[in-house]
């Protein structure tokens, strides 16, 4: 109901929204003073007379003062000249009061000289209340517009990082996969058109389907066994690979290709000529939100630090800053490396998402 109210009162025209607060205001005063003598009619005509003059003290003081001062911090010319302004408009006021109110509604009271400054400080304090809302709801407008811009703003900038990291997985991942295609042309492997059809399986799947914030948790499953599929095609007997996937995986979201780095980088590890039993375990688990994943495998010792450090590669810091974008505050990741194994532990709440990547 409140969201609606907000809603409805932004697709008011700007005049109409002017029109609206002044209607209201008058309204609330002639209500107001005219409950003490119960003739709201001629409170009413009142206020319309010191209309005028409030209009100008208050848009003077909007339109002016606030954006050249009071925004621009120059704080003590801003309230020297608002209190002037409101000391001109109290004259004005009363100048009102002489030659208006007091001779319709007063003709028979005494009400002293037209130069009558206390008169006139008093004729002030009916104008500064207006003043000072329009000013504080002008100001806060103001604050809020800067405080929307600036979270829009960060907004872009993540929405740009985040679309930046996913596009460069799909290179990535391709190259590798078609590393591993023409590794079996080379041996002119009866494989390779199996090959071929998953590696048309997972493009489409990268091209067409995985360009939204979440994709199926199935999906992404699908996409994994795919994977997995690829590399027991090209290593064959050489490599022992586990993959247990359990737990309902069918009614959950994920930001997709998200859990495939995990795997790129375990047969990065896993698979090395130095390496004679290589092998690599995978374990997924879902308990109602909450994604587990284990990837365990085999490793090579005779690797240098720099060899190391080239096959992590673009994909595992990708996916590492993804998380921390996209599931901050809702994932742990943690990191067991030995002389012989490489052991990545994710466990990730998936209703932590964060929607910040926007539609293409």
């Amino acid at each position: 109901m409140q969201t609606s109210l907000i809603t409805y009162y932004q697709r008011i025209p700007r005049l109409g929204k002017h029109i609206l607060f002044w209607l209201t205001f008058i309204t609330f005063f002639a209500v107001l003073y005219g409950s003490f003598d119960e003739d709201y009619g001629r409170q009413f005509r009142l206020q319309l007379i010191y209309l005028p003059n409030k209009l100008l003290a208050t848009y003077i003081t909007i339109y002016i003062l606030l954006p050249r001062f009071l925004l621009t911090e120059q704080y003590l010319r801003f309230f020297s000249l608002t209190s002037l302004v409101l000391l001109v408009a109290g004259f004005m006021h009363w100048l009102t009061y002489y030659y208006g109110e007091a001779p319709i509604f007063w003709p028979e009271k005494d009400i002293g000289p037209l130069w009558y400054p206390n008169k006139i400080l008093k004729s002030a304090t009916y104008v500064y209340p207006v003043v000072v809302l329009a000013t504080l709801i002008k100001f806060f407008k103001h604050w809020y517009q800067n405080q929307q811009a600036t979270r829009q703003l960060a907004e872009d900038k993540l929405s740009a990082e985040l679309k930046f990291l996913r596009s460069q997985i799909h290179p990535h991942f391709l190259f590798n996969t078609l590393n591993n295609l023409y590794a079996l042309t080379l041996k002119k492997s009866e494989k390779a058109p199996e090959v071929v059809l998953k590696l048309s399986h997972l493009l489409n799947y990268m091209l067409y389907e995985c360009n939204t914030d979440r994709v199926p948790l199935s999906k992404e499953i699908e996409l994994l066994k795919n994977y997995v599929s690829l590399e027991k095609l090209r290593y064959g007997n050489r490599l022992d690979i586990s993959l247990n996937i359990s737990g309902n995986t069918r009614d959950h979201d994920i930001a997709p290709m998200l859990v495939l780095p995990f795997i790129e980088n375990s047969f990065k590890h896993g698979v090395s000529d130095e390496i004679e039993d290589a092998w690599v375990s995978i374990d997924l688990t879902i308990k109602e939100c909450l994604l587990t994943l284990k990837v365990d495998n085999s490793k090579s010792n005779q690797l240098s630090k720099d060899e190391q450090k080239y096959r992590e590669g673009i994909g595992l810091k990708n996916v590492k800053r993804r998380l921390e974008l996209l599931y901050k505050g809702g994932y742990e990741l943690k990191t067991l490396d030995t002389v012989e194994s490489y052991l990545i532990v994710l466990k990730m709440d998936m209703q932590s998402h964060k929607n910040v990547v926007k539609a293409d």
